[in-house]
């Protein structure tokens, strides 16, 4: 066995990198043991990112690509939002079922869209990723507004979610990978937050697209899926400034690459007169390589941290059951129980957005300051007994449909934050080698379990004209977000103001007294 080789010099703020420290004069046993290190590398990169203060370009960052919240938000709104519509329109004729399993379609594109795009997002990076993606969503979705039949349609609706399934694996793990850790929680459930601006633009849009003295006919329908294609425009070009994740880099064999990325953003502060929060800096030491291996990536994710899979398993099947089934039919419960005019299904969405919205935007501080587990068990046990009260008294007839929606305010409120909390949680549990593969597994898996099965469901239910039948399935939702919550209290990660790296050891990383390999 070859002796080991000295460690490298510590990274220095000025390079963020460092060749490895001249050896002791060595005795004519060591000259000849001794050999120079070029497999590992020193860099304190992950630590100079964490100790910058919030700045524009963090906000850039934030809207550049926070803003695949926004357009998921405007599907899923549409979608629910142009039901009637849909139903009366003479070329496609769809019945409740057909509107269900078409918001089954889009949830199962975005399972597939994920799992794809986030293996490939790990191996190719982030940046050329989020690019793809984005084009896969403009394209389907202005596509949709030239559908035919129930067939067209649906596969339509599935292209359109692979490109915002895959959005999430590239767009949350770049951003993260760009927050500072001590408001990592916030902003993630700030940007979660923005799906709500998305479903207001949606709601707004709807009404005015959806008035046949504005839009004649069928057109009106068709006419809202134009409007994402024309956001995602917007945002392609947005996109082209934001540079390449650098630690995405550093597991990647990179590191100089990573350097000069980290230094140009350190520099844009400088010239802004804006100083790190901390002279304190951290050093790792990386293995080089370029990829990783599929079977450390299983091994990872089912056998090294299978409890932390658990925990994000649980997270994301209760919250994609609870919202897909609830919101992909709320039209359907406004227009066959409480007989709004489709055309005036927004007008209701509009201020259930704001409760979904405000949610993460109130609450997240809390997920940085008291912490995660506290909050995530909290919001996710308070949602399900809220559903369990207001599904009653919708079951017994006792609410008004304005009720109905300030209750749908109150109980999304907390939910809101809970789902969000979900994406958190597996986006910065898992070694960054691994991170948007590990966003895409339990999106999909929760997704599949609980997102695919449940507008489906719920559609029959309605189909049935029986308030006792819809509450049964709100019932099913309920029990889903209690079992996460009991699971999160017992198995959650404390993840608040921590470094990625500290969360979760990168698989490259090497321990102070790795030997050569």
């Amino acid at each position: 066995m070859k002796a080991p080789s000295p460690l490298p010099r510590p990274a220095s703020p000025e390079t963020g990198l460092e060749a490895s420290r001249p050896a002791p004069e060595p005795t004519a046993r060591a000259a000849t043991l001794a050999e120079p290190r070029d497999d590992i590398f020193e860099t304190d990169l992950p630590s100079r990112l964490d100790r910058l203060p919030w700045g524009r370009f963090h906000t850039l960052i934030v809207i550049a690509l926070g803003v695949t919240w926004l357009l998921d938000g405007l599907e899923v709104t549409l979608a629910g939002a142009v039901a009637g519509a849909l139903k009366a329109s003479p070329a496609l004729h769809l019945t409740d079922a057909d509107i269900g399993l078409a918001g089954s379609a889009y949830i199962a594109g975005a399972v597939v869209g994920a799992l794809g795009f986030g293996w490939l997002t790990d191996r190719l990076g982030r940046r050329k990723l989020f690019f793809a993606t984005l084009g896969l969503y403009l394209v389907a979705t202005a596509a949709t507004a030239f559908s035919w039949n129930f067939a067209s349609f649906a596969i339509l609706r599935c292209l359109t979610g692979a490109g915002i399934g895959g959005e999430y694996a590239a767009i949350n793990s770049t951003i993260q990978e760009f927050t500072p850790a001590r408001v990592r929680g916030w902003t993630d459930l700030g940007i979660n937050g923005t799906f709500w601006v998305g479903a207001a633009l949606g709601a707004g849009g709807s009404l005015v697209l959806l008035d046949p003295s504005v839009v004649p006919g069928d057109l009106g329908w068709r006419a809202c899926f134009f409007i994402g294609a024309a956001l995602a425009l917007v945002i392609v070009f947005m996109r082209v400034w934001v540079p390449e994740s650098p630690r995405w880099l550093l597991t990647h064999n990179e590191p100089h690459q990573a350097r000069s990325i980290v230094q140009a953003i350190e520099a844009r502060f400088h010239r802004a007169g804006r100083a790190p929060l901390s002279n304190e800096l951290k050093t790792l030491r990386f293995a080089r390589r370029d990829s990783t291996p599929l079977a450390e990536v299983f091994t990872a994710l089912f056998v090294t941290h299978r409890r932390r899979s658990l925990v994000g398993l649980a997270l994301m099947t209760a919250q994609a059951f609870f919202y897909n089934a609830i919101f992909f039919t709320y039209a359907l419960v406004l227009t066959d129980f409480y007989h709004v005019p489709s055309g005036e299904v927004g007008r209701y969405l509009l201020p259930f957005a704001l409760g979904n919205f405000l949610g993460p935007i109130v609450l997240g501080h809390a997920f940085d300051a008291i912490g995660r587990r506290t909050m995530i068990a909290t919001t996710y046990a308070l949602s399900g007994l809220l559903l369990t009260g207001s599904g009653y008294l919708f079951a017994h007839g006792m609410l008004t449909v304005e009720q109905q929606t300030v209750a749908w305010m109150v109980i999304f409120f907390f939910a809101s934050a809970a789902a969000s909390s979900a994406y958190l949680t597996v986006s910065e549990s898992f070694p960054l080698e691994i991170r948007a593969l590990a966003i895409a597994v339990f999106y999909a898996l929760g997704t599949a379990l609980g997102g695919i099965a449940g507008p489906a469901l719920f559609g029959r239910l309605i189909d049935t004209q029986q308030r006792s039948a819809v509450f049964e399935g709100y019932l099913l939702g309920s029990a889903l977000m209690l079992a996460a919550a009991a699971i999160a209290a017992i198995w959650g990660v404390d993840a608040e103001r921590k470094a990625l790296e500290q969360v979760a050891t990168p698989l490259s990383a090497l321990s102070e007294d790795a030997d050569a390999r």
